[in-house]
């Protein structure tokens, strides 16, 4: 009993893989995230791992570095992910094809076909920005919707707008599909009574046995 309810008032947790270019703001919004604060960064040289609680989710984000080199390595820190933070810098015009190929490039990893891909047009702060709406035009995610859940942030690492936002979206997301699997699972089920109205009813054989049931799912 004891562990069952610890389970329901703990957060839950999930892996996000924070991705993009270098120098695209990706480790100023994790620590933006974190801490609630700006933090002076250096080019990322292999990867940082940051704790972000929002709402009822504990998110063990890897920030992986950008720069070329670097890329090759990703797949080995896919496995296991729950979500694809891809950071866009907005202000670069001159690179946002860049962008889309390194995107397009990334989904094609198999340990990535069930993630929740969020695009965070980043440092719309800066005059001249692409809009987020642009982003989503430039990045062509209508394609990356057609397999994926997918929505198109604009933030800024500086000044935090945008990030709240994009984590309430998260959480929603994660809830719905974790109910959803919750839901198609029946195996701890007991079907009582006969069919009523055209259709078996199932019922669970106590309140506490419904409780385990959710949370051994979660």
């Amino acid at each position: 009993m004891g562990g069952t309810f610890c389970k329901l008032f703990r957060k839950r947790q999930m892996k996000v893989i924070l991705n993009g270019l270098d120098a695209a703001g990706k480790t100023t919004i994790l620590y933006k995230l974190k801490l609630g604060q700006v933090v002076t960064t250096i080019p990322t040289i292999g990867f940082n791992v940051e704790t972000v609680d929002h709402s009822i989710v504990q998110m063990v984000t890897w920030d992986v570095g950008g720069r070329g080199k670097m890329r090759a390595l990703y797949r080995y820190y896919y496995q296991g992910s729950d979500a694809l933070f891809f950071v866009v810098d907005s202000n670069d015009r001159d690179r946002i094809d860049e962008a889309k190929e390194e995107l397009f490039r990334t989904m094609e990893e198999y340990t990535l076909k069930d993630v929740i891909v969020v695009i965070l047009a980043n440092k719309q702060d800066k005059v001249g920005a692409f809009t987020s709406e642009e982003v989503g035009d430039k990045l062509d995610l209508d394609v990356i919707r057609k397999s994926h859940m997918c929505e198109v942030f604009g933030t800024s690492a500086t000044t935090g707008e945008g990030l709240n936002e994009m984590l309430d979206w998260v959480v929603e997301v994660v809830s719905t599909k974790r109910a959803a699997k919750v839901l198609e699972s029946k195996s701890e089920c007991v079907p009582k009574g006969k069919e009523e109205r055209g259709s078996k009813s199932f019922y669970f054989s106590s309140t506490v046995s419904f409780i385990k049931h959710v949370f051994s799912k979660v």
